[in-house]
């Protein structure tokens, strides 16, 4: 699962890579810097693992991961392909969600690509071009669709009611994300689109140093323009919070944050939304050896989790052992937990909370 960090030419998206991967994507003060994706593992700060740790104290700590894509930057016309469009368009269409990066301070040492800051008119620019794209797909599938839809096929009748609807959502320069399908039948072939505009979206308001912890003009701008999306605004000053990763000290970094009156880095904050936005959650695996956070999407079975581990798990399922993340932390050990009934055998059907401690008994 890949979170593609899009936005126009030179509005912090590579600066924003570095930031969360600590992979020095080239960055420059020039438009499509980035031409081929960089793509970054980030650790999902999550505290929960550290006072696993702390109870347990294991020999090894693995932490939750979620993949980051650093885009080419899009501009007008990328849909019939002026400038990367062709490529970016591509690139994007592989990742799951979208983390889309606005230009939101004054620097006239900073080009922008369209003369002047203007969050509004640049995410405009960027729906646009996608909604366009995602229009000509929509078209060359109805084409297909009506004609097998006139013989009376009711898969095709189906298919060709959503194709108009999601069609007329975009000529209204909605995105597709907007339109919601009716029943299951009409949810598969929506994801079977794969459309663009489907995704979910996250916006990084990128801010100067001064409105790193309230925002400004432009946040307000942008947070009013995206209220009916259902879509989260996160608040970022990524240039300074590239320099933090840079110095040496955690006690150097939290003092540079309190002074920009924040508590945590707003790349833990974006990470974790990320991970969140593609449907993402953790459960915990808890031994001597390793405490460990495995990714699963929301809403799996016990086996399904089991088989994050390895696939012979899954098909071997017996049972899993399940303890609630908070009663292992109030009662601080596993055998605790055992001894006072806290500890739960669940079968096959048994759906995975987030923070449950497991073990996994399987026959192969």
């Amino acid at each position: 699962m890949k979170a593609g960090i899009v936005g126009l030419p030179n509005v912090g998206k590579s600066t924003l890579f570095n930031c969360l991967s600590n992979a020095k994507a080239q960055s420059a003060n020039f438009p499509f810097c980035t031409i081929e994706p960089n793509i970054g593992v980030v650790n999902v700060p999550d505290p929960r693992i550290e006072k696993l740790e702390e109870l347990v104290k294991p020999e090894r700590v693995q932490m939750a991961t979620v993949d980051i894509v650093d885009i080419a930057g899009l501009v007008k016309g990328a849909s019939k392909g002026e400038g990367l469009g062709n490529q970016f368009l591509g690139n994007i269409r592989e990742c799951n969600a979208i983390i889309h990066v606005l230009r939101c301070f004054d620097n006239d040492n900073i080009i922008h690509v369209d003369g002047n800051v203007n969050p509004i008119r640049d995410k405009e620019t960027i729906d646009i071009e996608l909604q366009l794209k995602d229009l000509e797909t929509v078209e060359k599938r109805l084409e297909k669709v009506k004609r097998a839809a006139k013989t009376g096929n009711k898969e095709a009748i189906v298919e060709e009611g959503l194709l108009n609807r999601i069609r007329e959502t975009l000529l209204q320069a909605k995105s597709a994300r907007t339109v919601e399908p009716k029943g299951y039948e009409e949810e598969e072939l929506f994801e079977s689109f794969q459309l663009i505009t489907s995704k979910p979206v996250l916006y990084v308001c990128n801010v100067d140093e001064d409105s790193a912890a309230t925002g400004n003009k432009y946040v307000d701008q942008v947070r009013e323009l995206v209220k009916d999306e259902n879509a989260e605004v996160i608040v970022l000053a990524v240039g300074t919070e590239a320099d933090i990763t840079e110095l040496e000290t955690y006690e150097e970094r939290k003092m540079f944050l309190e002074d920009m009156g924040l508590h945590e880095p707003g790349a833990s904050v974006l990470i974790r939304a990320a991970y969140k936005l593609l449907n993402q959650q953790t459960y915990f695996t808890a031994g001597v050896k390793e405490v460990r956070a495995w990714t699963i999407n929301v809403g799996s079975t016990a086996p399904q989790a089991a088989g994050v581990i390895h696939t012979d798990f899954e098909k071997g399922f017996i049972k899993a052992e399940v303890i609630g993340y908070n009663d292992f932390v109030t009662l601080g050990s596993e055998s605790a937990c055992r001894d006072a009934g806290k500890l739960r055998i669940e079968g096959k059907e048994y759906v995975v909370a987030d923070g449950d401690v497991m073990h996994f008994r399987f026959n192969v």
